[in-house]
């Protein structure tokens, strides 16, 4: 069973950390509680997968557009987005490490991704390195993260000729590069140029004469404006401090009980480490004087291999085999919270832009939200109803214009209709009128001539009278009887004449 020691955990202040393991997970772990809260694992980005184990990250810690480089084990170098875990570009580095120990044999062994930015579309330059010397500089730009994989390194060069590189470490300016490794010394490089400018030199034999080779495991730069000052860990669970303006050889050496010392990691303050073993034991050293300020308390019980300080809050994060994420008050020393993550840890990165908000301004902001999202849809609706209104009111103005010119063509035609009937009835009683003249006349002309012709008549008729009575009796009476009926005949078609 493996070593443990159960220490009561007070809490950690709000916090988002990052771990990677040999699985190839990414899991995040955050503590949202105020002042002091359990840290817990939220999220867990890919699959499981042990030949794309990751084997070192760096997080590009920025306000805006923060970007998480890996390197796997099959070569390949992926950025990631910190925040949701989406996969942003992946570049294939060096060839795939095998089981046969052959030429191709040449795994990633550490990385580090500028967090300043050449330009806006520029997604991110790293600096990664295998375990036999080989380093390489590359920029992606944001349109041809996609094609990546086809594409080689843009700076390449040989950091050693023989040995195996196991640790890189840039400073804070970026501007530098320190290698260290087994059976290679410490050295620095100017990343711009890609040339060496400072190398270390082995100390002196011991007492017996015995000459130890060089065996590097971990490094960093002291002091965020002095790239002057390196700490380098060895195999041998020493901690040097060199001075590459004054000398190759380290200024200080100080040993650390009987482990190697597989981590370390510089305090904002510029003086301080701190210092993980492989038997689990976490350590801070004063540099200015070589001397240990103390020891955490809680045991981790493996190898620690990855410790990151955050660069506001009092706190040092430490992963190992033991597959636990422990965070420690560097005040106090002691540990705050510990999550148990399953796989082994190759390495931690913290966001030190996370940041939890109250619950009332929360609910605040959200009433807010949705009070404007209500005023929105109000707006809207009233859009739309005034819309609505206007095209009523131009639908009735057509249907007024409408009724308007079917108004008028009524009346028109009314108006055509009637004068057509006056027309007309000017015209029968016109012509009713000349009828009627005509009539008058012609009864008029009939009348004269019915009058001449009843003179004539009565003028014959004495005529004959007098004829008649002339004659001596020759005419008896019946003779009168007929002139008399005539007479009478004559007066009814006389009479019948007038009337037509």
């Amino acid at each position: 069973m493996p070593r443990t020691t159960v220490v009561e955990s007070p809490g950690c202040p709000p916090l988002r950390a990052l771990t990677t393991d040999i699985l190839g997970l990414v899991k995040v772990v955050e503590a949202r509680a105020k002042p002091a809260g359990a840290a817990k694992i939220v999220e867990t980005w890919g699959a499981p997968d042990a030949s794309r184990g990751i084997v070192a990250a760096s997080l590009a810690d920025r306000a805006a557009d923060p970007v998480l480089a890996v390197a796997r084990k099959n070569g390949v170098v992926e950025l990631l987005n910190p925040l949701n875990g989406n996969a942003l570009a992946a570049v294939k580095t060096m060839a795939p490490a095998t089981n046969d120990g052959g030429a191709e044999d040449d795994p990633l062994v550490a990385l580090h991704l500028f967090t300043r930015q050449a330009s806006d579309s520029m997604l991110g330059t790293f600096i990664a390195c295998t375990d036999k010397g080989k380093a390489s500089m590359r920029s992606i730009t944001k349109e041809n993260a996609a094609s990546g994989l086809d594409a080689g390194p843009s700076t390449t060069w040989d950091v050693c000729s023989g040995g195996n590189v196991q640790f890189c470490s840039v400073d804070h300016g970026e501007s530098y590069a320190m290698f260290g490794g087994k059976g290679i010394e410490v050295n620095l490089w100017d990343i711009a140029s890609c040339s060496k400018t400072w190398s270390a030199k082995s100390p002196r034999a011991n007492s017996l004469g015995i000459w130890t080779r060089p065996w590097f495991t971990a490094g960093t730069f002291l002091c965020k404006d002095d790239h002057r000052k390196i700490v380098a860990c060895t195999n041998n669970h020493q901690v040097r401090l060199y001075d590459t303006a004054l000398q190759r050889r380290p200024a200080i050496s100080v040993d650390f009980r009987e482990s190697p010392i597989k981590a370390v990691a510089a305090d904002p303050n510029g003086h301080d480490v701190y210092i993980g073993t492989g038997t689990g034991d976490l350590a801070s050293f004063d540099m200015r004087t070589g001397k240990l300020l103390g020891c955490y308390i809680g045991k981790c019980s493996g190898s620690i291999r990855s410790i990151v300080r955050h660069p506001e809050l009092p706190l040092v994060a430490s992963c190992g085999l033991d597959s636990y994420l422990r965070i420690w008050d560097t005040n106090t020393r002691q540990l705050l919270s510990a999550v148990f993550l399953k796989q082994h840890l190759t390495s931690v990165v913290i966001d030190s832009h996370f940041s939890v908000e109250e619950p009332e301004e929360a609910k605040y902001k959200q009433l807010e939200s949705l009070v404007e999202a209500e005023a929105e849809v109000r707006n809207e609706k009233k859009k739309k109803m005034s819309k609505t209104i206007e095209e009523d009111e131009a639908e009735a103005e057509v249907r007024k214009e409408k009724k308007k010119k079917k108004n008028k063509s009524i009346e028109e035609a009314e108006a055509e209709v009637r004068k057509e009937k006056k027309k007309k009835k000017s015209k029968t009683v016109e012509e009713e009128e000349e009828q009627v003249k005509v009539l008058n006349d012609h009864s008029d002309s009939d009348g004269e001539t019915d009058f001449r012709k009843e003179k004539k008549k009565k003028k014959s008729r004495a005529i004959e009278g007098d004829e008649e009575r002339d004659i001596d009796g020759e005419m008896s009476t019946p003779k009168r009887r007929k002139s008399g009926e005539r007479s009478k005949c004559l007066k009814k078609k006389s009479k019948k004449q007038h009337i037509a």
